[in-house]
């Protein structure tokens, strides 16, 4: 059987989504708790691969993260989510579990992914692990003019490091939005795929173009032409959310 997983988690505390031999991370968590539940459970079950739509940073959030499991159970998926949901620590939580089509790949199958980074204009007591604080007061409107460089299919080498998945560095950037409210200022992007620190690396040099420190020009010879520059203005990862997944 194959089932579809739809997962939220707080990356704090976490060296990322990918299984790693020394370090804790969702996805080595979430193999140990769905083999807890089927250990507990009577018959026959067993998991086979667990899979998901895209690896996350060390530190990074993911208010739906999409998994897919091969497994033999005869567990309706409903039960098998009170399941496993019982075995995980508080950080990470399986809001559903459905059937899959066979053919189905949590990764392969997607056609886009939206990530979200989220700015405070003001000290938190609260939201300090989800949020970058920002003490300047930063030009929004600027920085608005400056992401429309980026929509469309680009280039963004430079905003990204090497990766030995070998990804191409051109990107379909679908749609990227910068807003604000009283005390939030929301970058929000939806892609083809995204390169490993991409979006925090374009929420950094966004972040200078409101500080006044780089122009609109400057990110657009970015595009144009490789710079190791965008390295230094690299957010960090408390701010970014995985948000959603994108299937045909």
């Amino acid at each position: 059987m194959k089932l579809k997983l739809f997962i939220e988690y707080d990356g704090t505390n976490y060296s990322g989504w990918q299984k790693q031999n020394n370090a804790k991370s969702v996805q080595g968590t979430l193999i140990k708790s769905i083999e807890s539940a089927f250990k507990k459970t009577k018959g026959e079950n067993k998991l086979i691969d667990l899979q998901g739509s895209g690896r996350t940073d060390s530190g990074v959030h993911a208010i739906e993260q999409v998994a897919h499991i091969e497994c033999n159970t005869m567990l309706a998926p409903h039960i098998l989510n009170f399941k496993i949901n019982d075995e995980l620590p508080s950080d990470i939580n399986i809001l559903k579990i459905e059937k899959a089509d066979s053919k189905f790949h949590a990764r392969h199958s997607a056609v886009s992914r939206q990530y979200l980074y989220r700015i405070s204009k003001r000290r938190t007591a609260f939201e300090k692990k989800y949020v970058w604080w920002i003490k300047d007061k930063l030009d929004v409107t600027e920085m608005k003019k400056a992401s429309e460089l980026m929509s469309g299919m680009k280039d963004f080498l430079s905003f990204s490091e090497p990766d030995e998945e070998n990804k191409s560095t051109k990107v379909l950037v679908e749609n990227i939005d910068v807003s604000e409210d009283d005390e939030l200022i929301l970058i929000k992007l939806k892609a083809s795929h995204f390169l490993w620190k991409m979006v925090r690396r374009i929420t950094g040099s966004l972040v200078e173009v409101g500080r006044g420190n780089i122009s609109k020009e400057k990110i657009k010879y970015y595009l144009d032409n490789y710079s190791n520059e965008p390295s230094k203005f690299t957010a960090p990862p408390s701010g970014l959310f995985l948000e959603k997944i994108y299937y045909k």
